[in-house]
């Protein structure tokens, strides 16, 4: 148990020293929990069980690794989304649509390099039980503009940091079914930026044109959520697996913070104008606690692994995703005003991979995969802050034994996304009034992905 929690604190603080990262499944979902999948395109993860990563996929493939089961996983991502304008209009510093700002560029890359770690250890009980626990980071998002680019009244910085610990148990009923269930406890925490408008909100005061500033929304929660199991084999070289993952409920909480407020609006905000301008000043531009309700989705998956030959898998699966629960982000207030809200209405997603194994000798096997992963969102209600597209992934991995007990697993993943369109132009996604003081944000996106993981397994 000693070395179990020293494992367990290991991984903890490594995971968050790098859990902010970008979006590589649908959303904001991260599917890189191992680099043993990676090759494959994490096609079939339910199904395979080849090492305790199988903790976070699907916990009773536990049952198929005898003693004990050590994986450390690195994953270094590299997401790019270049913003193209069409469209974009002018914030203006009055509502008569006066006073416009400069749209000077498009915010270069939003991209950031993300190194995400994970971390999992597996052992045998008994004949029939097994335990494991598992260190992961299940979603993260981190988008980052230049300071001064047209749509920086939209969104500057958007960062999302989730760490899961994942205590799990599996019983094998007997030689075709086995049986799995886990505990989640899950930290997020999430920072939202964006440059405002002071003139817009202080036109009525006498703040002049062209002033802005920028703000600053955080908060965080933990949740506890499960995840369930399910192995069967109905013949000896054929694995089928069937996994869920529940959904998180957080309530957020933290600050909102508004930096370069001009004189006039403090003023308002302190009371110099009147109860009704030191009210409408605060809810718009004042400093304050705020909460927020997310709930992150369930998903659920059902895979395949089937060995041909000595030499040959065969991998699939198809795995759903909860999006629907995503319908806005509303943004409170301590005084239970409304500070932001943010449409999403996102609809729930399907992921369909394939994958195979090759093994031309004892020590070497090579993977191969293609998948495909449904965008949950829309043109309608597509954000900077997530400009979010399908994509399709092709893979390519392999494993090297490095002993009887050792093997390094590594892969690399080239994610081509869909060009996704943003198109933020009043009503549903903003108020004709908020518009003309942020102005329209219309264009399109060049995104992909890379990705590179490696991991170490070992048995005793």
């Amino acid at each position: 148990m000693k070395q179990m929690n020293k494992i367990i604190m290991l991984s903890m603080s490594s995971a968050l020293a790098g859990m902010a990262g970008g979006t590589h499944a649908s959303g904001f979902q991260l599917i890189e929990q191992n680099a043993s999948g990676l090759g494959n395109a994490y096609a079939g993860q339910a199904a395979a069980a080849e090492d305790a990563s199988t903790i976070y996929f699907n916990p009773a493939g536990m049952t198929r690794l005898p003693g004990k089961n050590l994986v450390f996983a690195g994953h270094l991502i590299k997401p790019s989304a270049t913003f193209k304008n069409t469209g974009t209009t002018q914030a203006a510093s009055t509502s008569a649509g006066t006073g416009l700002f400069a749209l000077n560029g498009n915010g270069g890359d939003a991209g950031d390099v993300a190194v995400i770690p994970s971390a999992y250890l597996s052992w045998q009980l008994g004949p029939q039980l097994f335990a494991g626990v598992g260190v992961s980071v299940p979603f993260g998002l981190k988008t980052d503009y230049d300071s001064n680019w047209m749509g920086r009244f939209h969104a500057l910085k958007s960062e999302i940091k989730t760490i899961n610990v994942n205590p799990s148990i599996a019983y094998k009923l007997n030689d075709t079914i086995s049986l799995g269930a886990g505990l989640n406890y899950q930290h997020v925490e999430a920072e939202l930026t964006k440059a405002v408008n002071y003139s817009f909100v202080g036109q009525s005061i006498g703040v002049g044109a062209g002033v802005e500033g920028s703000n600053k929304i955080e908060g965080k929660d933990n949740a506890w959520g499960f995840n369930l199991g399910l192995m069967f084999n109905p013949r000896p070289n054929t694995n089928i697996g069937v996994s869920y993952r529940s959904a998180m409920n957080f309530k957020l909480s933290g600050n909102a913070t508004y930096f370069g407020r001009p004189a006039a609006l403090n003023t308002a905000i302190a009371g110099g104008f009147g109860a009704a301008v030191q009210a409408s000043a605060f809810n718009q531009v004042g400093d304050s606690p705020i909460t927020a309700d997310v709930k992150l989705p369930a998903t659920f998956s059902a895979a395949l692994k089937h060995q041909i030959d000595p030499k040959w898998d065969v991998l699939a699966d198809a795995t759903w995703t909860q999006w629907s629960t995503m319908k806005s982000l509303n943004v409170v207030r301590s005084n239970n005003a409304v500070l932001e809200s943010t449409p999403f209405e996102w609809r729930d997603t399907w992921r369909i991979g394939l994958g195979v194994n090759y093994r031309p000798s004892a020590t070497w096997m090579v993977r191969a995969g293609v998948a495909y992963d449904q965008t949950p969102t829309s043109d309608t209600y597509r954000t900077p802050r997530l400009p979010d597209g399908s994509r399709t992934w092709l893979a390519l991995g392999g494993q090297y034994k490095v002993s009887k007990a050792g093997a390094i697993d590594f892969g690399y993943a080239h994610l081509f996304v869909k060009d996704p369109a943003v198109a933020l132009t009043g009503p549903p996604a903003l108020s004709a009034a908020a518009a003309l003081g942020r102005g329209n944000l219309v264009g399109n996106y060049d995104s992909k992905v890379d990705i590179l993981s490696v991991q170490y397994r070992h048995t005793f």
